[in-house]
Order: C-alpha cells, then structure tokens, then sequence
C-alpha cells in the first residue's frame, strides 16, 4: 500500500519562497521516478518538475530557474525548492509516483502567492 504526504505549502507574498515535501511509504522509492504537478482552479493538473531514480530532472518552462526537484532515498522524500514566486504559481501541487507497479497520487497541497 503507497501512501504519498505533501507538506510545505501556504501563503507567501510575491518573490518568496517555499519548499514542499513528499514522503511516501509502501513505495518502491529508489526505483521510482518523483514528480510534483500543479492544478490552477478550473484547468487540468500540469507537469512543474520530474526527477528519476538517478537524479535526471526536467522542469516547466514556467518554473525553470525558480524551482529545484530533488530526493533523498534514504528518506523515501521528494522535494520540491520554489524560489521567486509569483502569483501565478498559485495552485494546487500534487506529489506523484511512478514505478513498475504504476502510479499514485498525494492528496496535494495548497501554494498561494499573493502580489
């Protein structure tokens, strides 16, 4: 059983920062690929950030340069560093798990950037 677990987010004023967790448990960690998406009100969830199992990253356009994905193995934890925000990072981000058994979710946690 995979249990994924957000924390970090919550309001922060224009040109802060944050960081995310995720812990997962249950999970195949080490030979899974990380993964953080976002979800603005009314769209569809969105790729921020991948990190696979031997640290290869990819990023957003949007969050290039700003945002840095890493893990820790040892911890089963994913973390997403989100530098220069601005309010239209303000969404939903959800944690995500990717390996030979399939996919899961974290229940997402709330980033909001006021101006």
């Amino acid at each position: 059983q995979v249990q994924l677990v957000e924390s970090g987010g919550g309001l922060v004023q224009a040109g802060g920062s944050l960081r995310l967790s995720c812990v997962a448990s249950g999970s195949f960690f080490s030979l899974s690929i990380m993964s953080w998406y976002r979800q603005f009100p009314g769209e569809q969830r969105e790729l921020v950030a991948l990190i696979t199992r031997t640290g290869n990253t990819t990023y957003a356009n949007s969050v290039k340069g700003r945002f840095t994905i890493s893990r820790d193995n040892a911890k089963n934890t994913v973390y997403l560093q989100m530098n220069s925000l601005k309010p239209e990072d303000t969404a939903v981000y959800y944690c995500r798990l990717q390996n030979f058994r399939g996919t899961d979710w974290g229940q997402g946690t709330q980033v909001t950037v006021s101006s």
